[in-house]
This record gives C-alpha cells, structure tokens and sequence, in this order.
C-alpha cells in the first residue's frame, strides 16, 4: 500500500512539472484570477467557488484531458532518486548549413509541389531496413540468464531468445474485451446484411455525443468498437488532446521556415524513403507533398526530444569539427533526435487521408509517434516495444497453431521473418486504408501496440492451410505477399475468441 501511495505521488509530480509553464496553466491561472471579479465568489469558500467556476466554464475538462494525455505517455512509476536510464529502460542490457536566399525562395516557391523536385539522391540508400533492424533483435541475448531461467524458456522456438514478460491468451481476452463477439465493432457488423440501424446508425450517435462531452477518456472507450468514418478525425484528435490552436498553427510555421532556410543531410533520406515508399503505393502516392511537408517539419521539431525521457533510446549527437568526444561540443542531430529508417514515411502516410490542414495533420503525426510509433524502431523491454511484439507473436503462434509453427521452422521459414516488417510498420501499406485506420482504432483506444502481433498471429491463422503445402521460405512469402484484401475485425476476433484453450 505504501509502494503504491509513493508511485502515485511520484506520477502527480511527474505530471505537475510536465503541465507548469504550458499553455494550458497560463490560462487557467487567467481565468482563476477573472473570477474574483464575480460577486458571488466569497473568501470563506474561495477554493471551492474557483473549482466550480472552472468546472462550469469548461476549462475543468481541458485540464482532464491534459493530465490524460500526459498519464497515457507516463512511464512506469520510478522512485526520483533512481537512475535515469532505470526510467528510460529497467533492463540494462536494453539500454547545419545555411541554404544561399535563392534557394530559400525556390524552396518556398515549391512548398506545395515538392515531389516534383528533390537532391540527386542515388548516392543515399536507408540507414536501416526492417529486416536489418530483425537482425540485431535477435542476436539479442540477456547475458544474466542462468541456466534455470533458460530451462523454462527452452520451450520458445521462435527467434526471440529474451524472456520477457508478454500476455497469454486468456490475459489478452481480457484486454481487449470489447472486441468480444457478443459486442458490435465497426468492421463487422457494419458489413452484414443486418440493417445498419441496428448498430452502425447508434454507434454514431453515441459517437457524436460522446465528442460534444469533449472527454478524453470517454472518446479512447468509445473508439475500442471503431470510430465512423465522418468522427475519426475529431475523436483520435480529442483522444490525443490536439486541439490546433493558433499558437500550434505559428509553430508549424516556425519549424516549415527553419525547413525553407536550413539544408539538413537527413532531408535526403526523407526524400528516399518517400521515394521507395509511399510514392510507389497505390493509396498513398497522391499524398507525396505531404509527407515531405510533415517529415521535413517533424526533423526539426526539438520538442520531440521529450519522448526521450521514456523511451530506452538516446538520441544521436554530432560533434562539431575537432572537438569529437567533448559533450559541451556536442547537438544532437538531427533536431528531433530521430534517424529515418527504410518505411517511416509510412507512418504518416495514413493520417493524410483524415486530415488535410497541414499544422493539425502535423501535431497528430507528431502524437501518434511519440505516444506509440517510436516503440516500433527502438530496443526495450516494454510491453508494447517492438522485441515484445516479435515474442508474443511468436508465443501465440506456437502455442494455438504448433503445427503450422513447427512446419514453417522446419523449411527455414521461420513466420517472425515474414510479419516482422507488418508490425514494424504498424501494417501500414501492407493493409487496406480502410483496414487499417480500423487496426489504428483499436491501437489509439487501448493504448497499447499488443494487438499488431495478434493480428500478424491472425493472418497466419487464416493462411495455414495454404502454408502448410508450402517447402520454402520463398513460397512462403509468396502466400502472404499480399494481404491487402484481409479484413482486420473478424480475423482478430475469430483468433482471440474463438480459439479453444
């Protein structure tokens, strides 16, 4: 009980520091200090009387929402004296040039056109690719483990070698209990012959009701069933707490005219991986100005430094010329302490079709990344960190389909090396869009990445009849080459729910 009060008091603090100085606390401050203007407010209930005041203005809802979001970014409760990276990651072994005028205004003058022109970039290949990134994950060992932890991992076939602590099936019906077949899901039932009304016209009204209550929290359960196409704008935004305000609309600006005058070596992975990705694919082509508008903006972006506090990661520094090794000679580079890899342009790709006023397409980009995008390309032990998501689905896989498992192994397919590249993407480009902003739904309401691996699990399950005919890992591949026809609700919950255990 005493741990519990000191990790609470811990949080609260975490959270005041976070909230003082915003915003958010300057206004509030103003609006306290407006209502003792009002007659009706006496020193004797002072304290009491500010609290209805704000509670009946509406600002007590935007404070709600503020400590939501900065809960849902929280990490695990640590005591302040421990060492800083027992914050980032428990586990120990886990652990500029000024562009010429003419050019700034050529820039500029191609803002809104720059897939049209960019740098000679066959000299720039990615830094890293999914499948390089799968290398070292498994390669990864904890060199503490003793031989009696290692009996009762022996069992693990897959190539995950580190025992981390990951759901079982029954843990994870409990999770996602709204996903139950006895509970409607956009996805489902909106795609039966059953009148819409029965389901899909309420869902809606509840969703519009629900947004104009303008409740965090309240949003994040409603969209566990899905959000209506004409809501989901609106509703990931008040889950997330964007509420693009002019001084949000400046900052964009701000970081698209250090983009205009600054040449960053970065910008052309940006524009390669926008290149080999997202231009080549059907549904997201269209929105190539975009991505350069949104990636170009976002590695300039210091705030983005925050997330560092809880992720396992450090963010890369440069040294300037001579002085290689001194920390007071040292920046972090780029800006926003985030290298691109091979795919991350597909990380934005999506929330282009939802949102279309660059500053707030911007700061939901930015959110999405730092609340869940960033556990996808970084070592650690979290429970929703991408060496988690390759053991659970390994885990599931092997224990409710063994066979299939056992099969895959024996002809040197072994099924981690084909999903990898789904879950590290989020099953962005690998899904239909629709599809997918169903599977990102369901990510933004649990706040948690668990459910990539069950639906990678998911499609295995559904092809095993076709895998088991398969000898190489070629053929393999072949089979699951394109999923884009899938559809995510039924195979989630046929898998979790239907399963016999």
């Amino acid at each position: 009980m005493q741990r519990e009060e000191e990790e609470l008091s811990v949080s609260i603090a975490h959270i005041v520091r976070k909230l003082k100085g915003t915003r958010l606390h300057c206004q509030l401050e103003r609006e306290a200090r407006g209502c003792l203007l009002n007659p009706d407010i006496t020193l004797e209930t002072l304290k009491e009387d500010i609290k209805e005041y704000l509670k009946a203005s509406g600002w007590e809802k935007k404070l709600q929402n503020a400590v939501y979001r900065e809960l849902s970014v929280l990490p695990a409760p640590c005591h302040p004296a421990a060492p800083a990276e027992n914050i980032k990651e428990p586990l120990s072994y886990m652990r500029r040039a000024q562009r010429p005028s003419d050019k700034q205004k050529e820039l500029l003058n191609k803002w809104n056109e720059m897939g049209t022109d960019e740098p000679d970039l066959s000299n720039f290949r990615p830094v890293y690719a999914p499948k390089d990134f799968l290398e070292v994950l498994i390669n990864l060992r904890n060199p503490n483990y003793d031989s009696g932890d290692q009996a009762s991992f022996r069992s693990h076939l897959g190539l995950i070698q580190v025992p981390l602590k990951i759901k079982d099936i029954t843990e994870l019906r409990e999770l996602f209990g709204e996903l139950s077949l006895n509970t409607g899901q956009l996805g489902v039932d909106d795609s039966t012959p059953v009148p819409p009304e029965l389901f899909e016209n309420e869902h809606f009204r509840i969703g519009k009701k629900v947004l104009a209550e303008h409740e965090s929290a309240a949003a994040q359960q409603y969209v566990r069933q899905g959000c209506p196409t004409a809501l989901r704008a609106d509703l990931w935004a008040l889950i997330l707490n964007i509420n693009d305000q002019p001084e949000d609309v400046l900052y964009y600006e701000q970081l698209k005219s250090n983009v205009i005058q600054h040449d960053l070596l970065s910008d052309s992975l940006i524009y390669k991986d926008v290149k080999l990705t997202a231009s080549n694919d059907d549904y997201y082509f269209v929105f190539e100005d975009y991505l350069y508008q949104v990636l170009l903006c976002f590695s300039r972006d210091t705030s983005v430094l925050e997330h560092f506090v809880y992720s396992s990661a450090s963010p890369p520094k440069s040294y300037i010329r001579g002085k290689l090794g001194l920390e007071e000679f040292a920046v972090v580079y780029p800006p926003n302490g985030v290298i691109p890899f091979h795919g991350f342009s597909m990380y934005v790709a999506p929330l282009c079709f939802l949102y279309h006023e660059p500053s707030k397409l911007y700061q939901m980009f930015r959110e999405m990344y730092v609340r869940f995008f960033f556990r996808l390309h970084s070592i650690s032990s979290h429970i929703s960190g991408i060496m988690s998501l390759c053991l659970l689905f390994e885990t599931l896989l092997q224990t409710h389909h063994p066979q299939l498992f056992y099969h895959l192994r024996e002809i040197g397919a072994q099924p981690l090396r084909i999903s990898f590249k789904w879950m590290v993407r989020a099953f962005s480009g690998y899904l239909a869009t629709d599809q997918l902003l169903l599977l990102w739904d369901r990510i933004i309401g649990y706040n948690s990445l668990e459910i990539l691996a069950v639906l990678a699990a998911a499609v295995f399950a559904f092809r095993a009849m076709n895998l088991m005919e398969v000898t190489s890992l070629a053929a393999a591949e072949a089979v699951l080459a394109d999923i884009s026809t899938l559809k995510v609700m039924p195979l989630l919950q046929i898998f979790l729910f239907a399963i016999v255990t």
